[in-house]
């Protein structure tokens, strides 16, 4: 569901707010590249610590230190193998990654200085250069004869079909959607990842060979748990996570500008022209998370005047990091914490405004403390974040916890034989690409070790 451009109400929504130049700046690189002397003068500031902290803090585990060396030795093709030896998804991580919350904030430099190195650049720097020879660094093992099915094109099944193909294993990813990459492609700031880097990246993963996309299958609609361990050897699911949590009030469904934000962002990373998507001139983002902000931050460089993030704890309990709520601030987003809304209103059959309730906490719960306010806004958007549909994975005997999502064991082992899964879908996730990444990776090494037992 996308903005009405035309309401039937009195909101001001419409295309074209700032011109292609400046809509261009705004959504171009977020963090510039460091070319190759800024990259040696930033490799040359890591002390490369025994027993570093900083690859103790990488989900991937990437050994920081040794590809850091190998930069500065002028060698960024070395590091870029060091990267993606450990994460096949280190350009995008690069790119996405809270690494001033995992990598970098453990950096001893950050705790001496508070200027850390800066890790995600350098790492981007080195996987950019590989990229650009357009060769794979690995190769695939001599086929194995056997066949894994890989449910979902997102970060964990392409790291997952990644390993099992160098291992010699075929895999098979069935994608419901009409391009892979998952959230990479279609849930991330535009700012991010410009110039079609998550389309590139999964062309480099897939250019490793033996694995095959199937877009446009859906679990559950298309293909079925039972068929697929039929008739493969195993299967791994990165479904991710199937529909976003609602507000659940009067008028959420019905009028016309209350946008669920994940399906904006996503509209918004196919746009091929900013300046024809409509943004509304006053914008209300309600939740915390990274979804939150990014839709605020891009309301605001498609050219809407005034967005407020309204969030119902207070900011220091926001999921997005205190970079991202940076962020959102210098580009002139306001963010109202410790309010909760208690009405859409609306004008006619479109959305006028938010009436909010100011919030406290008691006794560790989340209360109303009364004193209702009301924000105006002419597109309302709900960033409250996403759930898990385990209806189809509890009926092919997968156990699910009580919010839907995958049980595993430390290799992504499921309760049902021969099925792994990894990613938002399971259960104590980061729900970060790099975790998701880890899964992947870790999946296929218990796969192939299952695999080759059964040889």
């Amino acid at each position: 569901m996308g903005i009405v451009s035309e309401p039937r109400g009195i909101a001001d929504v419409k295309p074209g707010r700032l011109d292609r130049a400046t809509l261009s700046d705004n959504f171009g690189d977020l963090h510039p590249p460091l070319d190759a002397h800024e990259a040696k003068v930033e490799s040359d500031r890591c002390y490369f610590c025994y027993d570093a902290p900083c690859q103790q803090a990488c989900p991937t585990s990437i050994d920081i230190p040794l590809f850091i060396r190998e930069i500065a030795a002028g060698n960024p093709l070395g590091a870029a193998e060091t990267i993606l030896s450990a994460n096949i998804m280190g350009g995008m991580c690069a790119r996405v990654c809270p690494t001033e919350t995992l990598c970098e904030e453990a950096c001893v430099r950050e705790a001496a200085e508070g200027k850390p190195v800066r890790i995600g650049l350098l790492q981007r720097h080195a996987v950019d250069a590989q990229m650009a020879t357009g060769k794979m660094p690995f190769s695939r093992a001599a086929p194995s004869g056997k066949r894994v099915a890989i449910v979902g094109a997102g970060p964990a099944g392409l790291a997952c079909a990644h390993a099992l193909a160098l291992a010699g294993h075929e895999a098979t990813i069935f994608e419901k959607l009409e391009k892979s990459g998952g959230l990479n492609e279609y849930g991330i700031a535009a700012y991010k990842a410009p110039d079609d880097f998550a389309a590139r990246e999964v062309a480099f993963i897939l250019s490793t060979g033996g694995i095959a996309v199937k877009h446009g299958v859906a679990l559950g609609r298309d293909v079925s748990l039972g068929q697929l361990r039929r008739d493969y050897d195993a299967v791994f699911l990165g479904v991710g996570l199937g529909s976003t949590n609602k507000l659940g009030l009067p008028g959420e469904k019905e009028l016309a500008n209350v946008i669920d934000a994940v399906e904006y962002i996503a509209e918004l990373r196919q746009a091929q022209d900013f300046a024809r998507l409509p943004v509304g001139r006053r914008v209300v983002v309600i939740g915390g998370g990274m979804t939150a902000v990014d839709v605020a931050v891009q309301s605001k460089r498609l050219g809407a005047e005034s967005v407020t993030i309204v969030y119902r704890r207070g900011v220091e309990h926001m999921k997005a990091s205190a970079f991202e709520r940076e962020l959102a601030q210098t580009n002139g987003v306001v963010i109202r914490p410790w309010a909760q809304p208690i009405a859409i209103e609306g004008h006619g059959d479109t959305a006028s405004g938010v009436l909010f309730e100011r919030t406290r906490e008691e006794g560790g719960k989340l209360v109303g403390a009364g004193g209702a306010f009301r924000i105006e806004a002419d597109v309302v958007f709900t960033a409250i974040g996403q759930k898990a549909d385990g209806a189809t994975i509890e009926s092919g005997g997968v156990r699910c916890d009580s919010a839907g999502r995958i049980v595993v064991d430390a290799e992504r082992r499921t309760s049902a034989p021969g099925l792994w899964a990894g990613g938002d879908c399971v259960s104590g996730g980061l729900d970060l690409t790099v975790s998701a990444v880890e899964d992947g990776k870790q999946a296929a090494r218990s796969i192939d070790a299952a695999l080759k037992a059964k040889s």
